[in-house]
């Protein structure tokens, strides 16, 4: 199929070929639900979309349905999984194609699940992937620039989640971040029952139940929904609201706070997601933040984590020089969001003591090129102590071995994802694996 629409590049005009592979990737649509039955019409299926959050969001879900006696099956970047049945996500795509899609659907309703949980991109929707799924709920996390370039503008990138808003019915529900500038507008967009959080309130079928934040650390949050204790081994305030919008869905789907409160004290984590590799002497920390909104808050949490360690440290440890954020980090090629690069300098500026720019999924451009324009937002102070090591293990590698006790490494852009992509194609990587040997060369 792919052959089909590479010949079509290659011989028609672009703007012919802009307008007929929009058929195209429609007809596919078309011809994969039909293969498999149409399976989404026996299944509830839930999409989760936004900029960031969306993976722990599905993750979150999955084990809350679960944990209510609902045979449960969830696709995201990470993983596929179906009941308790999990294969790892090697497409290097978060939302698969038309067929896979189908295919998994049709998996999970023979497995005899009742809830399905996706997690639907704007690039996804916007390739027609989404078609001929019947969508009874869409779970909002938030919605910051992103794909700005291959979408033409931010208004266009909104457009495309809203779609999934659109296609949830009178019978579905909308679970909307109250907290976010384009909330209204999402809620104007379904026809469905509309829920709403934000971190002082939940709102299921037009009741509000009251909501407390008790406490946020590194690996660990724990909030009170009702007057019930509910805590969770995810880190960082930026995941506060990726937990309330999984709740928040729970319950508009009859999930009990007793069944969501049990399987948050069985939660896992999220690979790739705040994950400590280490913490002592030092800690490394590997997150997929790969959008200037996601490294703030990744650096934030890390920053306030450090500021609380500076305050502690001359009563409470031997170590006489301040503890640093060393980052090390880069942006995927591809011709994707060229204008987040320089905004990827600066934020690490404002946060990092010690910078390290390295290659994250180039793809088909230059790395040295991305990591100058990366440089670019550096102001002349700094950028001249700022290393370039375009060798990402490399890089990991020197960033632990200038680490000192009570410094943390924060490397991001990978997370998880299981290729490196570059002009020689997908390179396994393994980026935890990776921090693990660098860390037993230093024993």
């Amino acid at each position: 199929m792919e052959s089909i629409r590479a010949i079509m590049k290659a011989v028609l005009p672009d703007q012919m070929y802009r307008v007929l592979v929009r058929y195209y990737h429609y007809l596919l649509a078309v011809f994969a639900a039909y293969h498999f039955g149409y399976p989404s019409r026996d299944l509830t299926v839930i999409g989760v979309t936004g900029t960031n959050g969306k993976t722990t969001v599905v993750h979150l879900l999955h084990e809350m349905f679960e944990a209510a006696g609902f045979p449960t099956a969830s696709l995201s970047s990470l993983r596929f999984k179906i009941r308790e049945v999990e294969e790892p996500n090697l497409l290097k795509m978060t939302m698969p194609g038309r067929f896979e899609l189908q295919r998994f659907l049709s998996r999970a309703r023979e497995a005899k699940c009742r809830y399905v949980i996706l997690e639907v991109t704007s690039e996804g929707i916007r390739q027609n992937r989404h078609r001929f799924t019947t969508f009874r709920g869409a779970v909002l996390t938030n919605v910051t620039p992103e794909h700005i370039e291959s979408h033409g503008g931010f208004e266009e990138y909104r457009k495309a989640k809203l779609e999934l808003f659109r296609m949830v019915g009178l019978d579905g529900v909308a679970i909307i971040n109250r907290e976010d500038p384009s909330a209204e507008l999402f809620a104007s967009a379904t026809r469905g029952r509309v829920s709403r959080y934000s971190r002082s309130e939940i709102e299921v079928e037009h009741v509000g139940r009251p909501v407390r934040v008790l406490g946020v650390g590194l690996d660990h949050i724990q909030i009170e929904v009702e007057g019930v204790f509910l805590g969770v081994r995810l880190g960082g305030e930026f995941n506060v609201m990726n937990l309330l919008a999984a709740i928040t869905c729970a319950m508009s789907f009859r999930v009990s706070l007793t069944a969501i409160a049990q399987s948050l004290a069985k939660f896992p984590g999220v690979r790739g997601r705040l994950e400590f590799i280490s913490r002592d002497p030092f800690s490394v920390v590997v997150d997929y933040a790969h959008t200037p909104d996601a490294l703030e808050s990744v650096y934030r949490t890390l920053e306030e984590n450090r500021e609380e360690r500076i305050e502690n440290r001359a009563v409470s440890t031997p170590y006489s020089l301040p503890p640093r954020l060393i980052c090390v980090f880069g942006s995927a090629g591809g011709g994707r969001d060229r204008w987040k690069r320089p905004l990827f300098g600066a934020i690490a500026e404002r946060h990092c003591q010690s910078i390290i720019i390295t290659s994250e999924d180039p793809d088909d451009e230059d790395p040295a090129v991305i990591a100058n324009q990366i440089r670019a937002g550096i102001s002349s102070e700094r950028v001249s102590s700022v290393e370039v090591i375009l060798d990402r293990k490399k890089a990991i590698r020197t960033a632990i071995e200038r680490a000192e006790p009570g410094d943390t490494v924060i490397i991001t852009g990978m997370g998880a994802q299981p290729w490196f992509m570059d002009r020689g194609g997908k390179i396994p990587w393994d980026e935890a694996a990776i921090v693990r040997e660098e860390l037993s060369r230093q024993n």
